[in-house]
């Protein structure tokens, strides 16, 4: 996970942030990053890209399992953290014949109109701020008939867990989901509880506005 962040103190805060955290990311976030491999088969059944961008890639997790659903696929991910990008490396060096890392902030596109999908997984709620302006970014990197999935917090009915979740750089106030609503041509979203209900997070799958093709039947669950 990454932010672009306006302030060049909030980046600098970011890649200080991690590099700590990467070292042990993934054997502590598992707990909080729910629904990461079923965004990706959701994907998988409604199209097959052969380029995908991934902003805010962290130590890897998602592009392993891209590269594993989408063999054919070549893959970007885009990262702030040096140390994050360097876990994936390691993690993905079966892949490097097809993979391209990039350290940097997503404050311009990557390769404009190239890619058929590019995700965030947990990775926007951490623009704080730049959401719109990532997601305005991402429709510019996106395929006349590219796909964008996302999965992250939505909201929480706890004040002090807003804050706890706030000091490690992430915003929890169900903004997001209507903005990709509002952005994007919906093919489906759905949110859900985790631990009892402490918070939520959510799905959103949608096309890129300039399609010209329609879009799969709406759907909406809870």
């Amino acid at each position: 996970m990454m932010s672009i962040g306006n302030p060049a103190l909030g980046q600098s805060a970011i890649v200080r942030y991690y590099r700590l955290h990467a070292w042990i990311y993934d054997l502590t976030r598992w707990t909080f990053l729910r629904g990461r491999e079923e965004l990706i088969r959701r994907v998988a059944r409604q199209c097959r890209p052969q380029r995908i961008l991934e902003v805010g890639c962290g130590t890897g997790k998602n592009l392993l399992h891209l590269g594993r659903i989408f063999p054919e696929a070549q893959l970007w991910g885009l990262d702030l953290s040096p140390h994050m990008l360097a876990r994936a490396r390691e993690k993905l060096r079966g892949l490097r014949q097809r993979l391209t890392l990039i350290e940097a902030p997503y404050d311009r596109p990557v390769a404009p109109g190239r890619f058929d999908l590019v995700v965030f997984s947990y990775a926007l709620s951490m623009f704080n701020p730049g959401w719109d302006t990532a997601l305005e970014i991402a429709g510019s990197d996106l395929s006349p008939q590219g796909t964008l999935a996302v999965v992250d917090f939505h909201d929480s009915p706890s004040k002090s867990f807003k804050q706890w979740m706030g000091v490690n750089h992430v915003r929890f106030d169900s903004h997001l989901l209507y903005l990709l609503r509002d952005r994007f041509l919906s093919n489906e979203w759905s949110a859900r509880p985790a631990l009892g209900g402490l918070w939520s997070f959510f799905f959103f799958i949608g096309r890129n506005p300039k399609s010209k093709d329609k879009c799969r039947p709406f759907h909406k669950s809870h």
